[in-house]
């Protein structure tokens, strides 16, 4: 689990409520000193400031995870190769793989469900940059 090991139980049921728009959790997780957690919702979220603070502050591989959302294949390289193997199977499970889905809920639940939430918010993002109601000319 590395990149997560530091994190119990809670802290990443947290995280994921926070994935899913809960501000005030979002909040928490800065205030008890998680706040990459609460910046990552940002990042996940196209927030160009948010990305680059999690570079600035030593969390390169929450920023690859978001990147390998977005199927950038250095970014998921980069995470198989430097052994966050997790975060590259949530990843591929957020961009929809389903293989990376079954292996996380059998192996990981908490985090099958997490990346279930990301798959989510990825979703959305999608689907509002591609409706050609809401593309400004």
């Amino acid at each position: 689990m590395k990149g997560l090991e530091k994190y119990e139980a809670k802290i990443l049921i947290a995280w994921g409520e926070a994935i899913s728009g809960n501000k005030k959790i979002r909040s928490w997780l800065v205030k008890n000193g998680y706040p990459e957690l609460s910046v990552f919702c940002y990042a996940l979220c196209n927030q160009d400031d948010a990305r680059q603070w999690l570079m600035d502050n030593n969390f390169p591989h929450l920023m690859a995870l978001i990147n390998g959302i977005e199927r950038n294949e250095q970014a998921l390289n980069w995470l198989g190769s430097n052994g966050f193997h997790l975060l590259r199977n949530m990843a591929m499970a957020a961009d929809g793989s389903e293989a990376s889905m079954d292996w996380l809920q059998n192996m990981h639940p908490v985090f099958g469900i997490i990346a279930g939430k990301m798959y989510t918010i990825k979703k959305q993002i999608d689907d509002d940059n591609y409706d050609p109601h809401k593309i400004n000319f």
